[in-house]
């Protein structure tokens, strides 16, 4: 109930420890299962970080499980459609890294294959990743956060202490982390840092405004990013356009010129490949999209009821924010579902006055679902698109495992909140739901409209413009030991790319296993801690 680690490669190793004792070695059935196996575990996340918030508020006693099964439920089924629609543009066009889900692809093959030339750089990752986390979380040997200082009132100065956080930076590259610190050190340094120090501002309002400029940051770029792409293939259909006529009109001439042709051919091949199906890209009509959109719509009107407009608006609002969460998973492998959800129980709450905060919640808990699945589901089709499984049997594989999650995990935190009961929620009790906590304590509006405006606007132009900013707020809203994690992860990739000192595939190997190593730790952690508390 507090941080959540992806669960990702640890399904994917019992994915394949599995299948071989029933003396299956295919890594595409094993990648299908894992992909199942994962996909409740972000439902789980996603009600975890939005409804224990109503709990800690001091109110939500009137809850059912019929309503949390449905907000699941109708989050799931957005989440599912959403990825289906968008896994060609963000796995087959942008190609986005997405470090979890390419490290789980590794993870496959280097358990998966004995004679993998890789496996042993990733198994030596695994083991002291792993080991690392179990030695710092277990017997609390090492410090969460190294170099730690309060120097700077208002800012966690540091660099996280895991290797998860570093890898994550050297997967996702130089470039996008260099943005992401640029915006901690905006963040941190001169908002919360210089702004008081003018006297500008109380550091009270700096924390405020560095937060809601981190939300308006994330939410602009996301906007502009749409922007620009929707420019750019006017641009590149008009240019296809221009050298198909310009080769029609050498034709009629008279004066056929080959290289026009050939320019002309290929253009309109590659344009043709982008829009015909192929076996790797998924394919979505809008039909099945606006199906499943008003099944949503239906679910939050009529099992929660919020009226038809304010659930549609809400739909429409997960969709887009399924698209950042989607974004962000792919450049950074980090996915705050719940920031997202808190947005649009903000939205629903200043457009139509809703004034129940469990039927807030309950919206937020749809899009963190949704955002949640969104995350996990694109990682899950990034190891496949790596591997070359079938997206369609992965896509099988996860809508059964995410329904079957809806149920589970509704009925376990709903079980949990009667066995042991409201007071057992919160920061200090014994679930500590750090991210219920903080939408709970932005459940009342954004804490300075001012920030969260100017960086709607500045994140949005920028994007527009073609600038790689989605990772600037991120780098403004999170941590700054956070961030300063990531960056190491990139100077490290910076300093080995340049040197080429060791072998390419061996060091992406041992990161992959950096990747998989704390994650699985941390899976088993939670599950040996479950049990013990549950006995």
């Amino acid at each position: 109930m507090g941080m959540l680690p992806w669960p990702i490669s640890f399904a994917a190793i019992v994915s394949v420890l599995a299948l071989k004792l029933f003396r299956s070695h295919n890594l595409h059935e094993a990648n299908v299962m894992h992909a199942a196996m994962s996909a409740g575990s972000m439902i789980a996340g996603g009600l975890a970080f939005t409804i224990p918030g109503l709990w800690i508020m001091g109110i939500g006693q009137d809850l059912q499980l019929h309503e949390v099964l449905i907000a699941a439920l109708a989050g799931t089924l957005v989440g599912l459609i959403a990825c289906q629609a968008l896994q060609p543009y963000f796995i087959c066009n942008k190609k986005l890294v997405f470090p979890i889900g390419s490290a789980a692809a590794d993870t496959l093959v280097a358990v998966g294959d004995n004679e993998a030339a890789d496996a042993p750089a990733l198994f030596w990752g695994l083991g002291f990743s792993g080991l690392y986390a179990a030695v710092r979380d277990v017997f609390h040997l090492f410090p969460n956060i190294l170099f730690a200082s309060s120097a700077l009132k208002g800012v966690a100065l540091g660099i996280f202490n895991s290797p998860l956080s570093i890898a994550l930076g050297f997967s996702v590259g130089v470039v996008p982390t260099a943005v992401w610190f640029l915006g901690a050190l905006i963040g941190h340094f001169g908002i919360v840092g210089l702004l008081p120090h003018l006297g500008l501002v109380t550091l009270q309002q700096a924390l405020d405004m560095r937060m809601s400029c981190g939300l308006g940051l994330m939410l602009g770029a996301g906007a502009g990013t749409i922007i620009h792409s929707v420019l750019a293939h006017k641009k590149k259909q008009a240019a296809v356009e221009a050298m198909q006529s310009a080769s029609a009109d050498e034709k009629i001439s008279g004066q056929p010129d080959d290289a026009a042709d050939d320019a002309a051919d290929g253009a309109a091949q590659t344009c043709d490949a982008q829009l015909s199906p192929k076996a790797r890209r998924l394919n979505c009509g809008l039909n099945r999209i606006a199906l499943f959109s008003a099944l949503a719509v239906a679910l939050i009107c009529t099992g929660l009821r919020l009226d038809i407009v304010a659930s549609t608006v809400a739909v429409v609002a997960t969709w887009f924010c399924i698209y950042l969460s989607a974004w962000l998973t792919g450049t950074t492998g980090i996915n705050p579902m719940e920031v997202f959800g808190m947005l649009v129980l903000l939205l629903v709450q200043a457009l139509f006055r809703v004034q129940s905060m469990k039927l807030l919640f309950l919206i937020a808990c749809v899009v963190a679902v949704a955002c949640g699945i969104g995350g996990d589901v694109m990682n899950d089709l990034k190891a496949g698109d790596k591997l070359n499984t079938n997206p369609r049997a992965q896509m099988a594989g996860m809508t059964v495992g995410a329904l079957v999650g809806v149920v589970v995990a509704s009925c376990l935190l709903m079980g949990m909140y009667h066995l042991y009961g409201a007071s057992s929620f919160g920061p200090q009790a014994t679930f500590v739901c750090v991210q219920a906590a903080n939408v709970a304590a932005m459940a009342g509006g954004i804490a300075h409209m001012g920030g969260f405006i100017v960086g709607l606007i500045l994140g949005g132009i920028l994007a527009a413009t073609g600038l790689p900013v989605m990772t600037l707020g991120l780098g403004v809203y999170l941590p700054f030991f956070l961030s300063s994690g990531a960056a190491v992860g990139a100077s490290l990739k910076f300093v080995v790319s340049k040197t080429k000192l060791l072998p390419k595939s061996k060091v992406d190997g041992f990161v992959s296993g950096l990747l998989g190593g704390e994650s699985l730790v941390g899976v088993l952690i939670a599950l040996i801690g479950l049990v013990s508390f549950i006995r």
